[in-house]
Formats: structure tokens, sequence, C-alpha cells
């Protein structure tokens, strides 16, 4: 078992670091409330080291070739198989997660490692062979590394989240910074030590810890940085965006969702509220592709709301391998998820389910909220809540549920549960969305399939899967006349 530092340290030049004058910050347990750990709080001096590690890194690193590259990172996959124990250990205690939920988010960021060594080597090295008006000219593109990026993390899924980026980024032949989030600090640490294991030269990977508004910003304004790859919120994208466009420096934005799932009249209801149900409350909310909007057609509405509460009411929410889901990562966290559902029930809503005004228990645990008559101006309906808060609403028929569905500014994810095809693809082709899904959850993108949104959900890119190479290599064209 795992003994959980009392101390978390920064990773730089593959060696634990403090600094100098010993600032630190509390990670504390969502489960209890208490004290974890003291976290190393980083400052403009970590900053730099870090970024000038990674920069002397890239010299050598980038000029290895991928094969060797990928080698490396087959040999930390199969050390992560090793201790996948270990990193779940260390997610539920990071998370509020039970251990079996935990170990479930360690195997997605096993398969996501794996395919980016063995797949997404042979993606890097492939040619795409170009066509020529001039006589022996022979064109083809080819990949080649960035330079330093900086990979700023999720708390949500923190170990899948972590993979899903620093893999990639290896692989092309990138160095990075990881910017650790304060909530889940120590799992890029042990990342970062697993790959010093495995051959990893010093330099490559370099984790801080610290505020966004002194570590964060600090990173992704240095001239050094070519890239800036971001699981966040929607603030901290358009910042980024802001900091880092004098010098054109890439960026990748995930910025979160407000995910509709629409219940057609003609919709198997007992699988449609079974996945309401999982999708709502998957992560007690806690994740970007989770349902926060349920439309359904008003014929169906009361039967299909009567299902729902009833497969939501069986739900168990705690750290046992029992439970549904776990604990909310903060109090303060904890505190604004309640906020809204408690304004929203002040302007006018209805609760049919839940308590929103306390938690359970010791920690960080709220039971799972439903709202309905809720006006589509109000904050729950409009803005990402990230907590087991959900809205029931009414469509008259299929446009109109569209109409609903595509009132978002948010456009990640979404679903339609119907046994029209015609309806169904008519719902693909015109709801606006990165992921859109039929007869199932609004989440579960699997480790090589490329996830991301448009509007306010994202900028573009993909992330995980073969498309995410397009983000983290750049593309070089080179012609050759015999």
């Amino acid at each position: 078992m795992l003994k959980y530092p009392e101390k978390i340290p920064h990773w730089i030049k593959n060696k634990e670091a403090f600094c100098d004058d010993s600032k630190f910050f509390n990670k504390y347990n969502p489960t209890t409330g208490m004290v974890l750990a003291s976290v190393a709080a980083g400052g403009k001096k970590e900053v730099d080291n870090a970024l000038a590690a990674a920069e002397k890194a890239f010299a050598g690193w980038s000029q290895i070739h991928v094969s060797k590259r990928a080698e490396i990172l087959k040999k930390a996959v199969s050390l992560l198989r090793e201790r996948k124990e270990e990193l779940a250990n260390i997610v539920a205690l990071e998370s509020g997660k039970s251990e079996k939920i935990s170990m479930g988010e360690v195997e997605g960021a096993i398969k996501c490692g794996s395919f980016f060594a063995e797949e997404g080597a042979k993606l890097f090295e492939a040619k795409e062979i170009l066509v020529s008006a001039i006589p022996g000219r022979k064109v083809e593109l080819r990949r080649q590394p960035i330079g330093v990026g900086v990979l700023i993390t999720p708390f949500n899924n923190p170990a899948a989240g972590i993979a899903w980026k620093l893999f990639v980024a290896l692989l092309c032949g990138n160095t990075v910074v990881i910017k650790s989030h304060s909530y889940t600090p120590y799992i890029a640490v042990w990342y970062a030590k697993l790959l010093m294991e495995v051959g990893l030269p010093s330099g490559v990977v370099n984790v801080l810890h610290g505020g966004g508004g002194n570590v964060g910003s600090a990173l992704v304004a240095d001239k050094r940085v070519k890239f800036v790859s971001l699981t966040g919120s929607l603030a901290t994208g358009a910042s980024i965006l802001k900091n880092t466009a004098d010098r054109l420096a890439k960026v990748s934005i995930e910025a979160g969702g407000k995910n509709p799932f629409v219940v057609c009249d003609d919709a198997d209801l007992e699988r449609a509220a079974t996945f309401a149900a999982q999708s709502a409350f998957v992560d007690g909310g806690q994740r970007c592709a989770a349902t926060s909007r349920i439309i359904i057609f008003e014929s169906v509405y009361e039967q299909f709301k009567k299902l729902f509460i009833g497969k939501t009411s069986k739900l168990k929410v705690g750290i046992s391998d029992d439970c549904d889901y776990g604990a909310i990562i903060s109090k303060e966290r904890m505190e604004q998820i309640l906020k809204y559902a408690e304004g929203a029930l002040k302007r006018g809503a209805k609760l049919a389910l839940g308590n929103p005004v306390s938690k359970l228990g010791e920690g960080y645990f709220i039971e799972p909220i439903i709202l309905e008559n809720v006006k589509t101006t109000d904050p729950v309906w409009r803005e990402e809540i990230f907590g087991p808060v959900v809205v029931l609403m009414k469509a008259k028929d299929f446009e109109d549920a569209l109409r609903l569905a595509n009132d978002s500014d948010f456009k990640l994810s979404g679903a339609i549960h119907t046994k029209d095809q015609k309806r169904a693809e008519d719902f693909v082709n015109r709801y606006i969305s990165g992921v859109t899904r039929v007869n199932g959850p609004t989440h579960g993108s699997e480790p090589h399939m490329p996830f991301g949104g448009v509007g306010m959900s994202g900028n573009g890119w993909r992330e995980p899967g073969s498309k995410a190479l397009d983000f983290y290599a750049d593309w070089k064209q080179v012609s050759i006349d015999n």
C-alpha cells in the first residue's frame, strides 16, 4: 500500500524540488474534510527553472527517433500496469472516489498510454505523399516536434487526464511542464517518477504546483512555451488564448459542457432512464460530458420522470465499491453547487428529488438533485454546474427538443433516444456538438477516440486518439527534386 506523502514537491530535472522559502498550501481529503498533505506552492523561480530544464532537454529528446521514444513509453505503460493499484489508491485519496471507480479510470489511462506507444508511433512516422505537377518532384508531409509545452490537467479524471496529454506529447518529441491541478497534486509527480524509472531523460517532464494566477499565468505567458493544452474552465481557456495570442502559440482548449439528453416519444423509456441516470451523475456530475439537461417529449414526460427518479433514488453515494459516485472535490465546489440549486428554487424551480440545502455526512458529499420548472434563462440551465444537479425540461415535439438542445453556448456532447433512424440522423446532423450519441449516454468516449467540443466547449482540437497528433506535432512539407 502506498504511503501518501505529507509534503508534495514539484518535479524538476528528474528530482523533487521544494521552494526556497518553503511556501505550501493544503490539499484536503474530499471524503473527510481533513488536511491530506501540504503542497509546494511555486512562483516565478520554479516556473523559470522548470521551463529552462524543458528547453534544454528538448534538443536531445526531439532528435531521438520516434521508435526509441515509443519504447520508453511502452516500458512506462508496462510499469503503470504493474503499479495500477498504487495509482488507483492515489486517485481515490485525492478525488474522493471509490477504489473500484478509481481503478476503472487507471485502466483507461493504461489503454490510452498503450495506444500512443503502439499505434501512435506508427501514425507519427506515416508520411502523406502529395502529387506534384512538376516532373521529377517528390512531395510529402512529415510530422515534427513542436517544442516546450504546458499541460494543464483536470481534477475530475486526473490519472486519465494526464495520460491522454502526456503520452502523446512525449511521443511527438516534445518536452513539457505539467501544471498539476491543486485538488489532485500528487498524481502528476507520480507519473514523472515512473517515467524516470524507465529511462526518460532529465528535464523532459517537469511538474509544478500552485494557483493559476501565479504559476499557471507565468507558464503560459513565457515565450519559451510553444503549445498549451488545457482541460479546465472556460475562463481559464479564454485567459490562455489572450496570453498566447501575440506569439501565436498552439493552444488546445477543452472547456466543459452543458450536455442535453433528448428523450423522444418513441424511445425505450426504461433504457433511456437508465442511461440518463448514469450520464447525469457519473462522478457526481463532475465530468465535462455528463448530462445536465434532460429534454423530454411532453407526451412521455411524466412516465419518463417516474422512471428516472426511481433509478436516481437507488444511486448510492460514498466511497465503498458498491457506490455509484463519491465526494465533490472540495468544500468550495460543494458550496457552489448547492448555491446553484438553492438559487434556482428561489427563482421558481421545483425540486423533484434531492436536498439542496445540506451535504451528506462527513466530507463533501451531495445526493442527486433533480429540478424541473426551470426557465431557459436560469443559470442552472445555461451554466456548467459540474455537480450532481440535472434539469428536466418538456418539449412539444422534435423541433422543439432540437431547439432546446442547441440552446447553449457549450457544444460538447449530447444524446438522443429514439427508435426512428431518420429522426436520429436528423438530430446528428442538426445538433451542434463535438460528440453526439444515439440511444446511449452523453459520456463514455473510449481512450483511443478523439474527444472535444465546439463553441464555448473547445477551440477545435481533439484529444486523445489519432487526431491528437495533429495538435502535438507540426506538419512539414518536404519536396525533393530529382
